[in-house]
């Protein structure tokens, strides 16, 4: 009797640790759950990135339009 309960424990404190393994690392939980809930806590700013975006690529625009002047200058 005894080693029978000893072999159901193991298998009990194998199991639990893979299923709940198994369970969390499945894509729609990930999507689900996860991304969600992050998404909830920091809601995108969207107008606010596009901005950002914007203003960067104008940036670099201007960069490059001033590297490609100096180099024909010269």
């Amino acid at each position: 009797m005894g080693v029978k309960i000893e072999i159901f424990r193991m298998m009990l404190y194998l199991s639990f640790p893979v299923a709940m393994f198994w369970v969390s690392n499945q894509a729609e939980y990930f999507e689900e759950y996860v991304i969600k809930r992050k998404r909830e806590i920091f809601p995108p700013d969207e107008e606010l990135h596009r901005k950002e975006l914007e203003d960067f690529k104008e940036r670099m625009r201007l960069r490059r339009e001033q590297r490609i002047s100096m180099e024909s200058e010269n």
